[in-house]
């Protein structure tokens, strides 16, 4: 839509791109290509998130700034030393593109790498919008309580928080949680009820672990493993759709558990996985519990996600445990408070009240679907 009916918003403008592996159009050339040879267009910098420009990095890696091989265009890390651009990267641009494609949750980091540069950049940012893949009709969750801001978590918006990424910063700007000139570049013939592999868009991975839909949809609950001692399923085939730990010998008791709560939408059956070197459990074969989806229009995934943490508390509490802590600037809070953006989660967990903590995050996201409707740019559909 870009090259389509806005070329002229950067024709003549040095223009700098935050992309990665999936900012590409329907035909699979890179955005980076596309705009460089894009007429009157100079591309005259590169800025790469977490898994770098080419989305290959594993979570958490730090990823090095250098030169683009087919462009000769400097990119400049935002997830290495630094998290927000300096001048110095800033200082050969006018206009900043943004053009990545993110999964419609908060517990993800593209889209706050871009708050973050879109807050200190004093340029215009153009963002080219992409769909939500989890629909954009779904609002779940609770809103994030800023003392526990991260970088999976900047603003309080709700953990499934049904926008696009233009739609997300346009509630950020218009409620001045974010002050920055923003423009979006809209998508055609799209409505809030389409999954991913409705819109007729080929998939790409947005990043190494998420390696399908149904994978992309229970995220949102399944991510609070990685602030446990178990595994949410990397190091595996099928991660955040698989989790285990070595101490899960009754797996099969506990998926009978979950399964007895029939939970819509969602089946729980038993499996074993080698977890390749590097990750939870790298290198042992363990128990594990596999998540499938039955129907994907009636999943909570974040519900999911909160009753299995409760299942393993209970079936194990001498030996699950939350994972350390992680720096969030000068506190440091534990990295399951970080993934839920609050501490009252795991202590519910923990106190067997995950039925009052879903009743209030339940109103919670009632709340947000009512502040976010004046920044939509997308009609409902008809389902």
């Amino acid at each position: 839509m870009l090259l389509a009916d806005s070329l002229h918003l950067i024709r003549g403008k040095r223009v700098g791109l935050l992309t990665n592996h999936s900012g590409r159009d329907r035909k699979g050339t890179s955005t980076v290509d596309l705009l460089f040879n894009a007429p009157g267009v100079k591309l005259t910098a590169l800025y790469g998130p977490e898994h770098g420009i080419r989305g290959e990095a594993k979570a958490g890696e730090k990823v090095g700034s250098g030169v683009d091989a087919r462009t000769g265009v400097t990119v400049h890390s935002l997830y290495g030393a630094v998290r927000v651009p300096t001048p110095d990267m800033l200082k050969d641009i006018d206009v900043l593109i943004y053009d990545i494609q993110d999964v419609g949750a908060r517990v993800y980091t593209y889209q706050w790498t871009l708050a973050l540069t879109a807050a200190s950049a004093g340029k215009p940012i153009i963002i080219l919008d992409r769909p939500n893949p989890i629909r954009a009709d779904r609002v779940e969750g609770n809103i994030l309580d800023l003392a526990y801001r991260s970088l999976v978590g900047q603003h309080a918006v709700a953990l499934r928080y049904g926008l696009t990424p233009g739609e997300l910063m346009r509630y950020l700007v218009g409620t001045k949680a974010l002050n920055a000139d923003i423009t979006v570049i809209p998508m055609q013939q799209y409505t809030r009820d389409l999954w991913f592999d409705e819109t007729g868009l080929p998939r790409v991975n947005p990043s190494p672990n998420l390696r399908s839909l149904d994978a992309e949809l229970l995220y949102p609950g399944t991510v609070f493993f990685e602030g446990t001692n178990a595994t949410e399923g990397r190091g595996t085939d099928a991660p955040f759709t698989l989790i285990g730990a070595d101490y899960l010998t009754d797996h099969a008791a506990v998926a009978s558990a979950l399964n007895a709560l029939r939970m819509p939408g969602v089946r729980f059956d038993t499996t074993t996985r080698t977890i390749e070197a590097g990750y939870k459990f790298g290198g042992t074969t363990i128990p594990m519990i596999k998540v499938v989806v039955t129907d994907r229009n009636a999943v909570r995934p974040v519900e999911v996600g909160i009753r299995m943490l409760r299942a393993f508390y209970v079936a194990h509490p001498k030996e699950f445990s939350w994972r350390g802590q992680a720096l969030n600037g000068p506190n440091r809070r534990r990295s399951i408070d970080l993934l839920a953006g609050t501490d009252a989660l795991a202590n519910a967990v923990e106190k067997g009240t995950i039925d009052a903590l879903l009743e209030g995050w339940n109103a919670d996201a009632a709340r947000f679907r009512a502040r976010i409707q004046p920044y939509l740019l997308y009609p409902v559909g008809t389902r």
